[in-house]
């Protein structure tokens, strides 16, 4: 269980990244709510990335260093975040990209 927390974690922290990101530059954003939310709504959507991401990787009582040592949580953690960002990657670099729920 904790092989799949450490996944959710790392894909979770690693959405965080191009919300916050976007919204600090003043950028719009696709979110689950709109297929271009504002700045606003961008760093609210990766705040709640990062703390999500945040509490399920305390939930194994892992300490961060732990991410760094190779072991088989860390690796887990680094497959989450690279499979979050290599689906962001397809995502956000088609121009016609939405999500299944907007019209």
């Amino acid at each position: 269980m904790n092989l799949v927390l450490a996944f959710l974690a790392g894909a979770f922290i690693t959405n965080s990244i191009p919300h916050i990101v976007s919204g600090i530059i003043g950028n719009k954003h696709m979110t689950p709510f709109a297929k271009e939310s504002s700045a606003l709504v961008n760093i609210g959507w990766g705040y709640v990335n990062f703390v999500l991401g945040a509490f399920i990787f305390s939930l194994s009582e892992r300490s961060l260093v732990s991410v760094l040592s190779f072991d088989n949580y860390s690796i887990a953690f680094l497959l989450g975040s690279f499979f979050m960002a290599i689906a962001s990657a397809f995502l956000f670099s088609n121009p016609n990209a939405k999500f299944p729920w907007f019209k």
